[in-house]
């Protein structure tokens, strides 16, 4: 049903005269090399891998400067990212500080749609690897004019920057969908002025995983949502919009202070309500972009929907996972309010009365965000676990199902935050038995990206 072609997996098959270019793949090759001889901070500690890590930099620093005449859009950025090379070099090979590089790269400045950038930075990748490590990546910026005109008119989001890979080292051979500079080793925290996301693999894995779902549930897809899953061109642009409206919400509307919770360690369930508000705005802003006859509008939709529904809860482990934990109180949420129903081994939705229900969702949690400035912390921590809890069966032995009797509400929130259990709403039973099934599908995206 709804077959497309294979995505590519791994290393992509190069896309762009630049990634077939072989200075390209000496400084991929010579990066890789490096990887393997710097220690998880990113230091090389070994005195007698210097001298190899010495004429490996060496090396780098040649190929930079031939793939570099090839983006002159980069000139600056690329010229000093040899700079932070050679310091690092001669510094001895301790912890690198990329940061004079980090602040001479703008992507935000030219969001213009298949503009090529070559990446290079000491860095760990989120839901990728830990180790500060320096990685290549060769990637395009994707802006379609539909979403560009909506940034420019509706939704402001000047750091934004959609991408797709065309080759990369070690550390995106992995699941990671992003290029945040908060990973770049520096010996100062900068001002940060983008975040990239990468559409393409985003849209790829969302194809794979939801056709299985699909096909494993016996659900009857919508001829528009069949296309989406059979074009990824069609889904990155999809979901850049998507994600357009996403990022930007973290940051607008009625907000705890610091919405993003970075600062502070906090109960998993509130990281989870913070993602799925901003992906339920986006849906929000969906709907009504759908009434005004804009392009991709139903599909930001059905993405929202099904990546929620089938990827998010079966992806990850158990621990704390918040954007599993998302996924399972929108289901939950849609079976309880009569619109998602599991007969006789088949799920189906009532389509037409999808959008009231999702959207009725989206309003509980702004509700709760609205109150919050008027609750004490541990006030909001337990509203937002009634929120959760009144949809989702918590885990038997949790305590904070007990409520505040049990709970030590009396001292500071480190106690009630320590009191969650690690996966705290445990998965239903469809839910374990879609993960059987689904295992092999999901393991298999790791480091996918895209094809046209």
């Amino acid at each position: 049903m709804w077959a497309a072609r294979r995505d590519r997996h791994a290393t992509p098959a190069a896309t762009h005269p630049i990634a077939e270019h072989p200075a390209w793949h000496t400084l991929k090759a010579t990066v890789g090399a490096l990887q393997a001889l710097q220690a998880h901070d990113g230091s090389i500690p070994q005195d007698g891998d210097h001298t190899a890590a010495r004429a490996l930099v060496t090396a780098a620093m040649q190929a930079l400067g031939v793939v570099g005449t090839q983006l002159p859009h980069d000139a600056h950025y690329l010229e000093q990212v040899g700079k932070d090379l050679l310091r690092w070099a001669e510094g001895g090979f301790g912890v690198p500080d990329f940061l004079d590089s980090l602040e001479a790269f703008h992507p935000e400045q030219a969001r213009v749609d298949g503009l090529t950038h070559l990446v290079l930075f000491p860095m760990y990748t989120q839901n990728g690897s830990t180790d500060r490590h320096l990685e290549a990546v060769l990637l395009q910026v994707r802006w379609p004019a539909v979403v560009a005109g909506l940034e420019a008119r509706q939704f402001s989001n000047p750091m934004f920057v959609p991408v797709r890979f065309l080759d990369f080292t070690a550390g995106y051979d992995t699941d990671s969908a992003v290029l945040f500079p908060e990973t770049v080793a520096v010996r100062e925290v900068p001002v940060f002025t983008w975040g990239a996301i990468f559409a393409d693999r985003e849209a790829a894995r969302f194809r794979r995983v939801v056709r299985a779902a699909a096909e494993t549930t016996r659900l009857a897809l919508p001829p528009d949502a069949a296309r989406l899953l059979a074009d990824q061109r069609l889904a990155e642009e999809t979901f850049v919009l998507w994600d357009l409206v996403h990022d930007r919400t973290h940051m607008r509307g009625d907000l705890p202070f610091d919405p993003f919770m970075i600062k502070q360690r906090m109960p998993y369930f509130l990281y989870s309500l913070e993602e799925l508000r901003c992906d339920l705005t986006a849906f929000r802003a969906a709907v009504r972009l759908e009434a005004d006859g804009v392009p991709h509008a139903r599909l930001v939709q059905y993405a929202v929907l099904f990546d929620r529904l089938f990827r998010f809860p079966v992806t990850g482990t158990r621990v704390r996972n918040y954007d599993g934990l998302g996924g399972q109180l929108l289901f939950a949420w849609l079976h309880r309010q009569g619109v998602l129903h599991w007969t006789d081994s088949r799920l189906t939705l009532d389509w037409p009365r999808v959008p009231q229900a999702v959207l009725a969702l989206g309003e509980q949690i702004e509700q709760l965000y609205w109150r919050s400035i008027d609750r004490p912390k541990s006030a909001h921590w337990l509203a937002a676990y009634a929120l959760v809890s009144q949809t989702l069966e918590p885990h038997p032995a949790s305590v904070w199902a007990q409520g505040p009797p049990a709970l030590p509400v009396d001292g500071p929130p480190k106690a009630l935050t320590d009191a969650v259990l690690p996966d705290e709403f445990p998965l239903s039973m469809f839910y374990e038995a879609l993960a059987r099934k689904l295992a092999d599908v999901v393991a298999s995206t790791r480091g996918i990206v895209g094809t046209a």
